[in-house]
């Protein structure tokens, strides 16, 4: 979650940690906090709330130095305070250290540490590890670099649980020692300088070459140059990166007052990006080399497996309804956080594929390593070729959707579910589909981005409806079929921007006890699209109607005249078949989401206790 920047070289090290926090600081936002080391003093500032609270204190209380780490924290141990933000110190207050993880045993090492004499000021994990560091440093006979990172090495000997680090010592001015278990880091290359972070994001201005950290290693860096080691004392083999610049349209909102209204209109290039080069006209089938899968080796495949987290989790839910309906192979869905802790049975000839859009998500890594632990090939949908699952995984898909910096996922979303729709194109015309079928569904692919255009085109309707309705304190979203997961997408959309209890269902579901929260207040939003059952979401509306419950319906366009008969409002989406519905009945659902939070006054990009990629388990 949290965001880390170090850097060391000629120049000031505030503005470049400042200014990589402000890339990361969709990563985490309770609070901020730098540390530099000048003439051999170690100077911190840190404050609660956002990074512009940071910014503000430095103007007033500034702080010099060529070598520095910085933080932006997203609270897992600890409440949102000044004592509990990073960096924190050690028992000498001449080390300092960032965390990004979960230190699961620092209860017992902290009781360890209270009976040498150590004091603690704040409720952190990483308070325990820091003083831990340092502890071990003080008995080193001699203080050097190799000592410091001695002391690094043996404290996370030590550690159980996740971390990506930086420490800095005062009595080693000139150098930062990195560490990463579970939670990404990343070293950035320069010329006389070099760089640490948790995403490449935050350096990518300063340096394109860069190498990013296996799990148990440590790196030391200096101005003029850097060693990589495991924690066996080993030297790690590594592979310098050449990354792409993040271009100005990617980093800057442009025109739009918020990134997510930004990547909810740009779903009309990236699904589109998503199938370009990917659909074969003469094949009848789509062409996913990444997958690093003969079509023999697909066509042995008895059982599927689609893993992720919270919106991905959704997105695969609607890929279970696309391969089983395509391809006609038994698929099921696990949420990544359980799939560990599960005794899953699973047939030697089940494939798995697991998503994330930044690929670095902790439980998402963890489903990935679990699955190839048992011996099953297993694949990653991820936005993020350099991500972790992306180099972990047995081939894949890439996204193509370009950054998203926007907490609640949009584009990355219906990117996702795209790439499930060409998975079970490909899957379908190996075992059943014919050829003309197989035509007649890239040609109604074709037509999504234009489509998604012209629902583009709602975005001041749907703004009028949610003003109307953004009083509410609870709201019911239901669909059927492949629009059941799409329910559940728009009500997480919903609760993540602008904090209204929304809840998603099956619409058959509704008389099962649902039906029990439905009244004036409360309004039920039905996913019914002119597809196959629209006759039941039909009579599932009339029974809230019935009780006198307000009604938003998305229908298809041409068919809304039976909906507009029955419902409060009406949003129609363009034609398209029912496996397609998805990746337009979701764009109304991400607007809906959108201009309610305005109305409320919610920060969409940075929604209270959320961060975009989930790195602690």
């Amino acid at each position: 979650m949290c965001g880390i920047v170090g850097y060391v070289g000629p120049k000031d090290a505030v503005p470049t940690l400042l200014e990589g926090l402000r890339r990361l600081e969709y990563r985490g936002y309770d609070s901020a906090g730098v540390a530099t080391l000048d003439h051999g003093e170690l100077f911190i500032r840190k404050s609660p709330g956002r990074i512009e609270n940071l910014s503000k204190l430095i103007l007033e209380e500034p702080l010099e130095g060529h070598v520095g780490i910085s933080h932006t924290r997203w609270a897992t141990h600890g409440q949102v305070t000044y004592e509990n933000a990073h960096p924190h110190v050690d028992g000498s207050g001449r080390l300092a250290l960032v965390h990004n993880g979960v230190i699961e045993n620092y209860t017992k090492l902290r009781q360890q540490l209270e009976k040498e004499g150590h004091f603690f000021y704040s409720q952190t994990d990483t308070e325990v590890l820091a003083h831990l560091i340092g502890h071990i440093f003080d008995f080193a006979p001699v203080k050097s670099e190799e000592s410091l990172v001695t002391a690094v090495r043996e404290a996370l000997r030590c550690v159980d649980g996740t971390y990506g680090i930086a420490v800095v010592h005062a009595d080693i001015p000139g150098l930062i020692v990195g560490a990463r278990r579970g939670s990404p880091l990343v070293l950035g290359i320069g010329r006389g300088e070099h760089f640490l972070a948790s995403d490449v994001s935050a350096i990518v201005a300063y340096t394109r070459d860069v190498v990013y950290l296996n799990d148990n290693e440590i790196v030391a860096i200096k101005d003029d140059g850097f060693t990589l080691s495991n924690l066996d004392g080993n030297g790690a083999h590594y592979n310098i990166t050449t990354v792409e610049a993040l271009s100005h349209d990617v980093a800057d909102k442009g025109l739009y007052p918020h990134y997510m209204i930004k990547e909810i209109f740009e779903q009309t290039h990236t699904v589109h990006e998503a199938m370009r080069g990917r659909l074969s006209l003469e094949e009848a089938t789509a062409k996913l080399g990444g997958l690093e899968m003969s079509n023999a080796q697909l066509r042995s495949v008895e059982r599927i497996v689609l893993s992720g987290c919270g919106s991905a989790m959704h997105a695969a839910m609607v890929g279970e309804y696309l391969i089983e309906s395509l391809a006609q192979i038994p698929t099921e869905c696990e949420f990544a956080s359980e799939f560990r802790y599960r005794n899953l049975p699973m047939t030697k000839d089940t494939l798995v594929f697991v998503l994330s859009q930044s690929g670095e998500t902790a439980d998402t890594l963890a489903a990935l390593r679990e699955s190839q632990r048992k011996g099953h090939r297993t694949l990653g949908i991820c936005n993020n070729v350099a991500s972790t699952i992306a180099r972990e995984s047995n081939g894949g898909v890439y996204m193509h959707a370009g950054a998203e910096i926007g907490v609640a996922a949009t584009k990355s979303f219906t990117s996702q579910v795209t790439i499930l729709t060409l998975i079970a194109l490909l899957l379908g015309r190996i075992h059943c589909l014919s050829s003309w079928e197989g035509s007649k569904i890239i040609a109604e692919l074709e037509t999504l981005p234009g489509k998604i255009a012209k629902t583009l085109e709602l975005n001041d309707k749907i703004a009028a409806i949610a003003q109307r309705y953004a009083s509410s304190r609870v709201m019911l979203f239901m669909g059927r079929q492949f629009n059941y997961p799409i329910a559940l997408e728009g009500a997480l959309k919903l609760k993540e921007v602008s904090y209204i209890a929304a809840s998603g269902y099956p619409s058959a579901e509704l008389k099962h006890g649902v039906i029990a929260l439905v009244n004036e207040e409360t309004p039920s939003v039905f996913i019914a699209p002119h597809d196959a059952v629209f006759a039941k979401n039909r009579s599932s509306i009339e029974e809230v109607r019935a009780r006198r419950g307000p009604v938003i319906a998305i229908g298809t366009e041409g068919h809304s005249q039976e909906l507009e008969e029955i419902c409060n409002d009406v949003i129609t989406i363009p034609a398209t078949p029912d496996y397609l519905t998805p990746i337009l009945s979701t764009i109304p659902l991400q607007l809906f989401a959108y201009h309610t939070a305005l109305a409320l006054g919610c920060d969409v990009d940075k929604p209270r206790n959320l961060a975009k990629s989930v790195t602690v388990e």
